[in-house]
């Protein structure tokens, strides 16, 4: 998988599992404490996370960070 299908596929989930909490993305940013903006980047696979910033959005979606990038 290339890098740029990975990072789409990881903002896809993001939002989708945003949704289904019923989170804004101001929602999740502050439950995240992350910039709005950048969670908008996440979801549209424009930004590359580091581990920490995927942890605090899976804390953010109530659930483990390993439901949020397994495949």
């Amino acid at each position: 998988m290339d890098d740029k299908k990975a990072l789409l596929d990881l903002g896809e989930k993001i939002k989708k599992f945003r949704l289904r909490k019923g989170f804004t993305q101001y929602e999740l940013a502050d439950k995240c404490q992350i910039n709005r903006n950048y969670i908008g980047m996440l979801e549209r696979g424009e930004r590359n996370p580091t581990y920490y910033t995927l942890l605090a959005v899976a804390n953010g979606l109530e659930m483990e960070l390993y439901e949020l990038i397994k495949g």
